[in-house]
């Protein structure tokens, strides 16, 4: 049984990894071009990472229900929370959500513990 939230989280890890990429030129261009003041724009970045820990949250539930293994949402958590802690940990961060959205689309189910 495939569930379409994994799905979406998979999608979503793409999207975010998408976005930790433009983030380290669009933070640096802010710096550059701005006199010290705070940036809006590192809001946005923090807010999509945290988005992702509460979507993949949610993910690792229902696929514990489901009985999908629950590789895709532990790394995509994962993945997220580093990000959401400091925007220096972008590239693992990066490398991290696009291992669980392969992980995510496979949707292999869980293994039957003895």
């Amino acid at each position: 049984m495939k569930l379409k939230i994994n799905i979406f989280a998979g999608i979503y890890s793409i999207f975010a990894a998408v976005m930790y990429c433009i983030s380290w030129f669009v933070v640096i261009a802010e710096a550059i071009g701005s006199d010290g003041s705070s940036s809006s724009s590192a809001t946005f970045f923090y807010a999509v990472a945290w988005i992702g820990v509460l979507l993949n949250a949610y993910v690792i539930y229902a696929s514990k229900k489901a009985s999908i293994s629950l590789v895709g949402g532990v790394l995509g958590l994962i993945g997220n929370i580093l990000f959401g802690f400091t925007a220096a940990m972008a590239f693992p961060a990066l490398v991290v959500l696009i291992v669980a959205s392969v992980f995510q689309f496979l949707q292999k189910p869980a293994k039957k513990q003895a």
